[in-house]
């Protein structure tokens, strides 16, 4: 992981918390709004991926009424973690970098068919990785 947000951080130009932050929210909507079975074998071939998935959710559990709320969006689907990813503090061209570098990792690690299923099974996710 640290890999990762080494990458987000030099190539995105945000800090090392921010960029632990945007990926947890991106894992954490792939987690649960992709194919189960494929995203698990995805979240398990990046090294910390799982810690950082927690992580962010432990992050809204311990949020109190303003977590509460914020965790509403998370139900939304992708416009849910846009509104987080921009709530985080990244703007468009920052959400689309780290986005970038997520799924670049991804199919380093976890290898391009087994990304492009978790990113088929959402839909309308396609037209925005490229």
């Amino acid at each position: 992981m640290e890999e990762l947000i080494s990458r987000i951080v030099a190539n995105v130009g945000i800090d090392e918390e921010l960029a632990k932050k945007a990926v947890g929210i991106i894992l954490n909507f792939l987690t649960k709004e992709g194919s189960e079975g494929t995203v698990a074998e995805m979240i398990k071939a990046i090294p910390g991926a799982q810690e950082l998935i927690d992580a962010q959710a432990g992050e809204k559990k311990s949020g109190g009424l303003l977590g509460a709320l914020g965790s509403l969006g998370g139900g939304l689907g992708a416009m849910g973690a846009l509104n987080q990813l921009t709530d985080a503090g990244l703007d468009m061209d920052q959400v689309k970098g780290v986005t970038d570098e997520v799924v670049g990792m991804a199919r380093e690690k976890a290898g391009p068919d087994v990304v492009d299923e978790v990113i088929g099974s959402i839909p309308g996710l396609g037209q925005f990785i490229s």
